[in-house]
């Protein structure tokens, strides 16, 4: 009885192409057999290996002729970012191509957004991304991008400007006055996004507090500093790292006051609102109370293409 075929290592812990497994000498009936299993056509991964992600990516882009491009979410979820559901996974084409795979949406295009060498850029899949985006997921990801200097806001807005037709160009218009690249989280930027939306004031993200001194407190998540007030989102290590804080007692001392984010707060956001709503005022503030309108409930409706008409009076 032979011996079974000795796997190469470099196809053990990823998923491969047919004619990878090919160039290294592998005969297709040990594909077929026990210790493989196939993905996509012409695509395998080996029994042992539990596919993340980003693998499923992969796999998806070996199954895909050449001229099919990642685009959309999984464009940007091949950065690295956590967030939405992988499947489906996006690509565009030019023209006709009949293929109908499972886990796989086509989109087909007369011209091509502009190109590196993974896929569409940043910027183009963050403009696709907006076409059917939730106002507050535009603005989460919107931010993660400009943190990691995947695009900036003049290429994606040039970009719209450019080719207006493409489907997010209007919506992505709407959504660049929102952004902010100092966001360190996409938990952050929601938090900022619900306050902004309520009609709060918007707070400044990751500022340095001082005391009366100038001596360097810490970094705050979000910041009011007229109100001497922060919005911190738990995880983060601002208020636990003594090395970035001086103390509890000097906060205190300066009279600064501090409304913690949760996950559980995130999802009941009204409630959040008024908490930091009712810190700003025992801090001085006199303007607007939040409010829980229209503003309030588009930023969790698909981004509209067209501008909101204001009332006549």
């Amino acid at each position: 009885m032979p011996a079974p075929y000795d796997i190469p290592a470099s196809l053990m812990h990823r998923p491969f192409a047919r004619r990878e497994a090919a160039a290294v000498g592998m005969p297709l009936k040990v594909l077929r057999g026990k210790r493989f299993r196939r993905l996509f056509p012409r695509v395998w991964v080996h029994v042992d290996h539990v596919m993340t992600d980003l693998d499923w990516i992969v796999a998806a882009s070996l199954a895909m002729p050449d001229r099919a491009q990642l685009s959309h979410l999984t464009r940007i979820q091949a950065l690295g970012l956590d967030f939405g559901d992988t499947k489906p996974l996006h690509f565009t084409v030019t023209g006709d191509l009949h293929l109908d795979l499972d886990d796989i949406f086509l989109h087909r295009t007369e011209v091509l957004a502009p190109l590196d060498d993974v896929g569409v850029t940043p910027a183009a899949a963050f403009i696709q991304f907006c076409a059917d985006a939730r106002m507050i997921d535009a603005i989460k990801i919107g931010d993660w991008l400009l943190r990691h200097r995947h695009m900036t806001v003049l290429e994606v807005a040039e970009l719209a400007r450019r080719d207006h037709w493409r489907p997010g160009a209007s919506q992505v218009r709407r959504v660049l006055p929102h952004l902010d690249a100092g966001a360190r989280s996409l938990k952050e930027s929601e938090s900022r996004a619900v306050l902004v939306f309520s009609g709060l004031p918007r707070p400044e993200v990751n500022k340095d507090v001082r005391n009366a001194q100038g001596e360097l407190l810490g970094c705050g998540d979000l910041v009011y500093l007229l109100w001497k007030l922060l919005v911190e989102y738990e995880g983060r290590q601002h208020l636990t790292n003594l090395g970035q804080w001086n103390s509890y007692r000097g906060l205190r001392d300066e009279e600064w006051r501090y409304v913690q984010v949760t996950n559980e707060k995130l999802e009941t956001p009204k409630k959040f609102v008024a908490e930091v709503y009712r810190q700003l005022v025992r801090g001085g503030y006199d303007g607007p109370a939040p409010t829980f309108g229209q503003r309030w409930s588009s930023l969790f409706d698909t981004i509209s293409a067209r501008p909101r008409l204001r009332a006549v009076s």
